[in-house]
């Protein structure tokens, strides 16, 4: 992924689309106000950085390589978020008496932008500034620019820190995924060169990282040892966060239903019920019935709520008298394992998670129906994602990982 300080000039990149666009750098140096030697200098600028030659010369103009092709595309998804980010945080901004700014994406700058993210990750000015290397007088002067240059405020000052404006929120939104683009350009374009050493992240939820995941990952490590990826376990909230701001290439594990948000896409690859679990030699093993009033008897170890495996346990108990004892909340598989094998609590998870602590004779699945629980379990991306070449093969072997699943 890029750094920070590896994001191209922003007016660089607009010289190099407009080239690529109209195939002269006479042209392009009108429609950008730069001069041919500076565009000239900017293109030479990014070759350098990419390693590798963006356009040929020919009679008829300049023809873009295959590499500037797939950097062309990826350049232009990264201004049009960037326009739309400005544009709707003017739009906000106006609402409080703003002024609308329609050439935004024209005149802001990667510095400003680079500042305004960092100011959004760290909440303080000073943390903002040592996390991308510059003075904090300097970045704090790029983001009071910026806000001059929108006419509107992006951040507050609070007793907690800095906070940003609903406008801001907006916009730094769109600059990220503008910032995530970029990045899969170029590792496209690293791909071309021979450089297979792109990486994935991965926002995992608990099912995926006991069956699918370990499967695509090795399956991945065959075919392309040197691609690094990343797994990212948190909340969902924290995760479906990460992947609306391209922090996050995808997510794995239970879908919500409804989709929460629009600018996400879900994909079903397989059901998966859920299985009341317990210790091996636990009291309601030997039961061939067992009622809700028996399971209430037992305390129990589950996921914070807000999860649809929490959800499940809610509806089992409705209109019930809950379970007896403190009830533990965790979502960490290994900490689930740890209480039921030395108690008598029970849990409610999905027996893919627990196959192994079965198999040894430690954990047991307990007579009772729970047809009813089968969540969708898949992928979720952001609507209108480009996946890179490597992506997609990874994206195919999660599939082919579900569909073991599913068969066994």
């Amino acid at each position: 992924m890029l750094t920070d300080r590896e994001i191209p000039n922003l007016r660089h990149l607009r010289a190099f689309g407009e080239v690529a666009a109209c195939r002269s750098i006479s042209q392009a140096s009108t429609r950008v106000f730069l001069s041919q030697p500076a565009i000239t200098q900017a293109i030479a600028k990014l070759e350098r950085q990419l390693q590798m030659t963006l356009f040929e010369r020919h009679s008829d103009g300049m023809h873009p390589t295959e590499a500037g092709r797939l950097f062309a595309g990826r350049v232009a998804r990264a201004l049009e978020l960037i326009r739309d980010g400005g544009l709707e945080a003017t739009r906000i901004g106006a609402e409080r008496g703003g002024r609308r700014q329609a050439s935004l994406d024209q005149l802001v700058t990667t510095t400003q932008l680079r500042s305004l993210i960092a100011v959004a990750n760290a909440r303080n000015f000073s943390l903002a500034a040592r996390a991308i290397g510059t003075s904090q007088p300097a970045l704090h002067r790029a983001a009071r620019d910026l806000e001059a240059l929108m006419d509107i405020r992006l951040f507050e000052k609070t007793s907690q820190g800095i906070e940003l404006t609903r406008a801001a929120q907006s916009m730094v939104q769109q600059v990220k995924l503008a910032f995530a683009e970029l990045a899969q350009g170029f590792a496209e374009v690293e791909a071309l060169r021979g450089v297979d050493a792109g990486l994935i992240v991965v926002g995992s939820m608990p099912l995926a990282r006991h069956s699918i995941l370990p499967a695509a990952i090795n399956a991945l490590a065959r075919l392309q040892p040197e691609v690094r990826v990343n797994v990212v376990d948190a909340p969902y909230g924290e995760l479906l966060h990460g992947l609306r701001h391209g922090e996050l290439d995808l997510l794995i594990g239970a879908l919500r239903e409804p989709v929460p948000v629009e600018d996400v896409v879900q994909e079903a690859l397989f059901g998966d019920p859920l299985a009341i679990v317990a210790r091996s030699g636990h009291p309601l093993a030997k039961k061939k019935r067992i009622t809700v009033a028996d399971l209430a008897a037992y305390p129990w170890v589950l996921p914070r709520r807000g999860t649809p495996t929490r959800d499940h346990f809610d509806a089992l108990f409705d209109g019930s008298a809950p379970p007896r004892g403190g009830l533990v909340e965790s979502s960490s598989v290994v900490l689930i394992c740890g209480l039921l094998l030395d108690s008598d609590r029970l849990t409610l998870i999905s027996r893919q998670q627990v196959l192994r602590e079965e198999e040894q004779g430690l954990l047991t699945t307990l007579p009772y129906d729970m047809s009813r629980t089968r969540r969708p379990i898949g992928l979720t991306t952001r609507r209108n994602w480009r996946p890179t070449a490597t992506q997609s093969r990874f994206l195919d072997l999660v599939r082919a990982a579900a569909g073991a699943v599913r068969q066994g």
